[in-house]
This record gives structure tokens, C-alpha cells and sequence, in this order.
């Protein structure tokens, strides 16, 4: 390639008009090559999504996996479970937010594949499936727990797990089966017709972010788990928000809009603690 000072030595054999344009097309050419290498080193670190296909005994169940495809190296999973409206624009929009933070996560089907309740009474009849059968419940959580540890780009041994209102619940029900994550986080969750003494098999940490004025999971719900939890000896956290009722991450309110500011911030610096990042 020549050099600049040989292109300039050329300027004067040449009418000066035609020398202008011929550098004019190198720079523009140089600056487009540059700009194609920006463009593909971005595409390399596109994020990627996929579904997961996987069953529970006989169940269909479908998973929203997505990563940063451009990690070569397996890295931390994070187990992801919805709320009662299941995967909802929400749910894709929360499950992209975990994954920037340099993790591989599975937002697991608890439902069945394809069920996305359209309106209120049939979350509520959903999740009461789940929360009126517990060992249907453990298994459904379960089952996705397998299924992200399957994902080749997932370092098997570092695993967490975070769940929203229902999936806090859920989650809660995983752990206590002695599910090998590092961590738990429920937001906004409910905590009654836990087993009491089945505290004792959870592995990892706990971080509970809640609302203080939930009426949905009252504080007399909190306290009950957490006196279950200290009597386990489990290393827990409880983050209560002022001023904030059930589902403050779709706030409604300046409260709920700070809560929703301070979970994210909670979540990211748990996940870093325990999954060592």
C-alpha cells in the first residue's frame, strides 16, 4: 500500500482537480471499510434469542433463552421465572435487561408451551394450578433449571435464579427443593403455604425486594419466611420499599418509580456477589 507522502508526490504530475478527487475517493473508501469493520464487530456482539423446547414428565414446554453470542466461553446462567401473565412483553423486555449484565439467561415455562393467559381471571386460574399443587410446582421450576444447565455456553456451576410475583413464589419452592443455585431473588413475591422446615435445604443466598405496602403479600407473609429463613441459617437479604404495593416494577407511583430503580440495582450487584463476575 502506498504510503501518504508517496501519494502527495504524485499531486504534481497530475492536474490538481484530478489529484483532489482521486484522494477525496481514497479517504471515502478508507472510511468505508472502517465503517463495515465497526458494523460486523457489533453484529458479532448482537444479542442472541432463541426458544428452548423441553418437557416436564409429558408436558410441552417452550423457554426463552438469550445471550450475548459474542462470549466464547461458557459463563453464569440465570434461571428467570415470570409472572402470573407468563411471556409477556415484560417478560422478554426483563429477561434482555438480565442478559446485559453478562449473563445467559432462561425464562422457563411454567404454564405449558404456547399459553399466554389474555386477561386477569385466567392468570388467576393458571397460577392457582400451581400454588394449590406444590409438587407440581418443584417439578415445572425444575425442569427449567435442567434445561438451562443443558445450554452449552452455560458454566454449570455458577447458577442463580430470579423470580417476579408468582415466579418469586416459585422460586422460593425451587430453592427449598435444594436446587443448586448460588442465589434466589424474589420481586415482589408472595410467600405463604411454604413447607416451614424445608428451609433447610436451600443452598444459596437469598434476596427478597418487596413492596411494603403490598396488600397482595402482606408483611405478615414477609415475616413468616423470614423467621423460616433465620431458623434455617439461611444468608438472606430483605430490601423493603416505602411507599410501593404489589408489581412496583411496572410502576404507578414517584415511590414505586424509585423501588423499580433501586431493585435493578440490588438484583445486578446480588448477581455479581454470588456468581463471581
Amino acid at each position: 500500500m502506498r504510503t501518504m507522502q508517496q501519494l502527495y508526490k504524485r499531486i504534481p504530475e497530475e492536474p490538481m482537480n484530478i489529484a483532489r478527487i482521486k484522494i477525496a475517493s481514497l479517504v471515502s473508501f478508507i472510511l468505508a471499510g472502517a465503517a463495515m469493520v465497526l458494523q460486523a464487530g457489533a453484529a458479532q456482539a448482537a444479542t442472541k434469542t432463541q426458544w428452548i423446547d423441553y418437557k416436564q414428565g409429558a408436558t410441552a414446554l417452550s423457554g426463552y433463552l438469550i445471550y450475548d453470542d459474542a462470549v466464547q466461553a461458557r459463563r453464569p446462567g440465570v434461571l428467570m421465572i415470570h409472572d402470573r401473565s407468563g411471556f409477556s412483553a415484560n417478560t422478554l423486555k426483563d429477561a434482555e435487561m438480565i442478559a446485559k449484565l453478562g449473563y445467559v439467561v432462561f425464562a422457563e415455562d411454567i404454564f405449558g408451551k404456547g399459553i399466554v393467559p389474555k386477561d386477569v381471571p385466567e392468570m388467576t386460574r393458571l397460577i392457582t394450578i400451581y400454588n394449590t399443587d406444590r409438587p407440581l410446582m418443584r417439578a415445572r421450576a425444575l425442569a427449567g433449571l435442567d434445561a438451562l444447565k443443558a445450554q452449552p455456553m452455560v458454566d454449570p456451576t455458577k447458577l442463580a435464579g430470579i423470580g417476579y410475583c408468582f415466579g418469586g413464589t416459585t422460586g422460593i419452592e425451587l430453592i427449598e427443593t435444594g436446587a443448586p443455585l448460588l442465589g434466589f431473588i424474589s420481586v415482589h413475591g408472595s410467600f405463604n403455604n411454604f413447607t416451614p422446615e424445608a428451609a433447610k435445604n436451600i443452598k444459596g443466598r437469598v434476596l427478597i425486594l418487596h413492596g411494603a405496602e403490598d396488600p397482595v403479600a402482606p408483611m405478615e407473609e414477609v415475616n413468616a419466611v423470614v423467621s423460616q429463613l433465620r431458623a434455617a441459617k439461611v444468608n438472606f437479604e430483605l430490601n423493603l420499599y416505602s411507599g410501593t404495593t404489589h408489581g412496583f416494577t411496572q410502576p404507578q407511583n414517584p415511590s414505586e418509580v424509585r423501588a423499580d430503580e433501586q431493585y435493578k440495582v440490588a438484583m445486578a450487584r446480588f448477581f455479581k456477589d454470588v456468581l463471581a463476575q
